[in-house]
Order: structure tokens, then sequence, then C-alpha cells
């Protein structure tokens, strides 16, 4: 027979970079006693977070209860992915205890979130919490903030980087200031005053370094959320769809490096060139048998050796991710190799 209750899901949400697969690999080594299954999506087709989030399986959630959806965005897939995956998830024995959904950082977590008002979900699952991840630092330097050159703050005058970022924020029951270490206490006050600004409702935020936070404060909020999702404003109500045309990616494919010092000078100065955003993926070193993970949030770089390459080809590939018209695919090839 189906148990009664419903099971718990807490959607973390967050722009490219902003912290969220760090949070959730904390999560799964202090589950807090709570069996977790894990969905993770990606924006481009080459998987890195889900393989950062399964190297954390263990008996509160293993390898079987993490699932991996790439190239799209899960909210434009109900029918075909999106409702497959969860009941892959609820037919789990034994069933876990709360599911995890990390979102892509150029999600809009509104559809998302209408997408439980479904049927075949809505009787069987609650939408525990919205938990946004917000990167201190980016959001205290102004990177999120409406278009200068257009004072105000009509639709027309944000930039696709802001509307994301505000409706993110406008969806949220929680908000993690990440990277709190680097923001310093000057710039975590300035975050807190500009996502209050922005917010449509008083928010708790709190400070997250390394992803560390105790999972009581993450799971089990109650929100309830599939019960007020009006009350959660968006850039896009009222839209019959939604795509991400305003952001590309592109994949490149990259040879052994002798030197992860010169690689990572080359995304830093790429990001200065071309405005990228976001760049992440594995690379093969010479002479050494781990990978190399990549991760850099525009020119702020870091890497560093995950696990062995074992029977998987030695391929580098780095994910590349920029506002549309500021991505040249040639270019970013010949900076990169």
């Amino acid at each position: 027979m189906m148990p009664l209750e419903k099971t718990p899901v807490t959607i973390i949400t967050g722009f490219l970079g902003a912290g969220k697969t760090t949070l959730i690999r904390h999560l799964l080594q202090n589950p807090g006693g709570r069996r977790l299954a894990v969905l993770v999506n990606e924006f481009g087709d080459v998987g890195v977070d889900g393989d950062l989030i399964r190297a954390c399986a263990n008996a509160d959630c293993p390898e079987a209860n993490i699932l991996e959806l790439t190239n799209g965005c899960i909210c434009c897939t109900v029918a075909d992915e999106f409702i497959p995956a969860i009941e892959r998830l609820m037919a789990l024995d034994p069933r876990p205890d709360n599911i995890v959904i990390e979102t892509s950082g150029l999600a809009l977590p509104k559809p998302l979130l209408k997408a439980f008002d479904w049927p075949e979900l809505r009787s069987r699952i609650s939408i525990d919490g919205v938990v946004a991840v917000a990167d201190a630092e980016a959001v205290a330097a102004g990177i999120f903030a409406p278009d200068p050159a257009h004072p105000g703050t009509e639709a027309d005058h944000e930039t696709p980087l802001s509307e994301v970022f505000e409706d993110q924020i406008a969806c949220a029951d929680l908000v993690l200031l990440s990277k709190a270490d680097l923001a310093g206490p000057e710039g975590l006050e300035a975050a807190r005053k500009i996502i209050a600004a922005e917010a449509p409702r008083a928010l708790p935020m709190l400070p997250l370094s390394d992803g560390v936070i105790d999972a009581r404060v993450v799971l089990g909020i109650g929100a309830a959320v599939e019960d007020g999702i009006d009350a959660r404003p968006s850039h896009h109500d009222g839209e019959a769809d939604h795509d991400h045309d305003d952001f590309d990616t592109v994949v490149i494919d990259l040879p052994e490096v002798d030197d992860p010092q010169a690689l990572a000078a080359k995304v830093a100065d790429l990001a200065a060139a071309q405005r990228i955003l976001r760049v992440k993926g594995h690379v093969a070193v010479s002479g050494k048998p781990m990978r190399l993970l990549v991760q850099a949030v525009g020119a702020r770089v870091r890497h560093q050796f995950d696990r062995p390459w074992g029977a998987q080809p030695r391929q580098g590939r780095l994910v590349v991710i920029a506002e549309k018209g500021d991505l040249d695919a040639d270019a970013v090839k010949a900076a990169l190799i």
C-alpha cells in the first residue's frame, strides 16, 4: 500500500557557482539521521555536479538514490523527464525521508514549483522549502544588479543575471549567504541589505562557508510551498513557458595539460576577455592518475584532484557558460588549448 504521509522535497536554488553542490555534499555527509535522495539538474550536457555528489554516496544516500538530468531544465521537460525521475526516487525501497533537488544555476524556480501541482505528484509530495544559495561576495559586488545604464526597477531594465537572481530570491524560504569567509563582515552586511531590498517578504539569511550547516536548518522547514505558490512572484509570471535564450554554453574538449596553474591562468584570462560566467569540468594532467576538477566563477578559479580516472577515458572537458552574445566558441577554444 502507498504510504499516506507525503515525502518532503527541498529545492536548492542559486546562481551558477554559488555553492549549491558543496551544500548538498555536506548534507549527504551529515544528514541528521535522514535517508536522502537527490535529483541534480545541469544546464550543459556534461554532468559535473552529479559526479561530485555521487562521490559522497553512503548508507544514508546510496548511489541509486542520486539521479542526474543534463542538458536542459527539468521544469521544461516535466512529463518526459522530471516526473519519471521523481517517481523513480519515490519507488526506492526503503523510501527516502527527504528528496533534495539541485536546480541548474540558470533555472527559474517558479516553473519547477508549479510542476509539483501535477496530480501525479501533489498527492504524494510536499515542497518542504526552497533554499536559495547566494554568493555573498558577488551580490555585494553588484554582479546581479540591474543595468546601471538604465536606472530604475522596471523589468525592461533588468539584466538576465538580475532577473534570475531576483526570481530565485522571490521563491525562497531561506537564503544562505555562501562564501561568507571571502565576503567578510562588510560584504555579508551589504549582501543582506541588497537581498532584503529585493525580497518580496522578510527572509531569514544565514552565512555559509564551504557548505557547512546543520541539516536541521535546511531540511524540515515545513513550508508546504505548493499551497502558496502565487505568493512567490516571478519576472515571468503569466508566460506560457520560459527558456534560457539569454545564456549560451559550449563544451571544450581538452588534451592533457602539463601545468594546472597555467590552465587556471588561462581560464581567468578568458573570463576577463569574454565575460564568462562559469567554467567547470575535468582535465587530465600528464603523469597524474587523478582527474583535475576545475571550477571557476568569473575570474575566480579553483582546481583540485578529485578521484582517479580509472577505466574512464582520460578526456578533459570543460563546460563554459556566458550570457548570449558574450560567448565566442572559437575564441574560447583558442584561449584554452
